[in-house]
């Protein structure tokens, strides 16, 4: 779950079973967080919950600063950050892992992808939005992941809802799921709805279940 700004959402969102949090340290977002207060709510999560850091186009050495500082599992970087910038972060900021979100549409190509591969843990896609870099709250045509040949996991992510959730599953069959404005309480960006995230996990877990049943 992502857009995550308040210990109160983080809490209810462990206790519903979400596997990781993610925190936005980009000053545009509506969802953005400082880094004192995401090290304040990373420091109060149990174990085997990973706290991901959300970054565009950052320089380089205050990604590694803030991953260092808040103590990040995963550094996700949705900008135009290059391989060797993805394998500088992985390097000096270790063991944070680096996932790199690529924007749907817009001629998204596997050549486009694939340099990446050695150089971090898996892929995000969300929505192409010519002013948003994530966040949009809308889907995109999953029809084309297949075409990209992905060589890392895939986390799916753009407008995944409660509504929408089981079908994007069943379709696309992603490693995870990164969800975020789908969960808020309406017109106030940050704010997570605890029933909504509760319907969420429920349903991915049902879907869980019925693989492990039907396997």
């Amino acid at each position: 779950m992502c857009g995550v700004t308040l210990l109160a959402d983080a809490m209810a969102a462990v206790e519903s079973g979400v596997d990781a949090l993610g925190f936005i340290f980009h000053e545009q977002s509506p969802r953005s967080i400082a880094p004192e207060q995401a090290r304040h709510i990373i420091a109060a999560l149990p174990p085997f919950v990973d706290a991901v850091g959300v970054f565009v186009d950052k320089k380089r050495r205050e990604v590694e600063e803030i991953i260092n500082y808040c103590r990040l599992n995963y550094a996700q970087l949705h900008g135009s950050e290059t391989p060797k910038y993805c394998e500088r972060v992985g390097r000096h900021a270790a063991p944070c892992q680096i996932i790199k979100a690529f924007r749907a549409g817009k001629g998204l190509s596997q050549a486009d992808i694939d340099p990446y591969a050695s150089d971090v843990k898996g892929y995000l896609l969300d929505t192409w939005h010519k002013q948003i870099s994530g966040g949009t709250g809308e889907t995109f045509d999953w029809g084309i992941i297949g075409q990209l040949n992905l060589k890392r996991p895939l986390i799916l992510a753009g407008g995944l809802g409660p509504d929408n959730v089981m079908t994007a599953l069943k379709e696309v069959r992603p490693y995870g799921i990164d969800v975020n404005s789908a969960l808020e309480i309406e017109s106030k960006p940050g704010r997570k709805d605890h029933d909504l995230i509760k319907r969420l996990v429920a349903l991915v877990r049902e879907f869980e279940q019925q693989q492990v049943k039907d396997s």
